[in-house]
């Protein structure tokens, strides 16, 4: 089976050039003579750079063989992340350049989704939103609820992010995993 342009969608994973790669955007466009394009932004799922890349409509693409697992992360050990399959609780060991820009968010327990392609691990599918505590930040500042002003705080994963000023160490905060921006405190 084979996808075409009027298939696409943000997050549709095709198959183009013998790589795997996501839409993250795309926009049809139709210019007075000439053939309608499809322009999009895909990124490599195994590089994870991002492409601005233009199709003609209608062209197709091959629905990339991929396998999709839950997975459950647990711990970390020397430079492997260690996940277990929630179908048959068998743990995988995956290498941390498998694992990428994910590894900033993953926390014990955390449930994923682990991509396959022809066997390998091409990408973890985080939740949209984690709850991460603040281990280490500026002093909140008292009354400052509303304010726009923002301080660096470093989460327990070790992703710094920019927080507004009334968080302090020790609070939940959850955090949006395709942006890496603060959302709101928990609880």
């Amino acid at each position: 089976m084979a996808y075409t342009t009027s298939d696409f969608k943000k997050g549709l994973k095709i198959e183009w050039e013998g790589k795997l790669y996501e839409i993250l955007d795309f926009q049809h466009v139709k210019v007075s003579k000439n053939q309608p394009t499809v322009r999009t932004k895909l990124k490599d799922l195994a590089t994870g750079r991002v492409l601005e890349v233009n199709f003609r409509a209608g062209e197709r693409f091959e629905k990339p063989d991929f396998q999709e697992k839950e997975m459950q992360y647990l711990y970390k050990e020397g430079d492997q992340y260690v996940f277990m399959d929630l179908e048959d609780y068998d743990q995988v060991y995956i290498k941390e350049e498998d694992v990428g820009e994910a590894s900033k968010y993953l926390k014990e327990n955390l449930n994923v989704y682990v991509l396959y392609h022809k066997g390998k691990v091409v990408s973890i599918e985080l939740p949209n939103v984690v709850e991460l505590k603040v281990i280490e930040t500026e002093p909140g500042v008292k009354g400052d609820t509303v304010g726009t002003a923002t301080k660096p705080a470093k989460l327990e994963t070790g992703l710094v992010i920019q927080v507004p000023l009334f968080i302090n160490e020790g609070d939940i905060i959850k955090v949006d995993t395709r942006t890496g921006k603060y959302l709101e405190r928990a609880g």
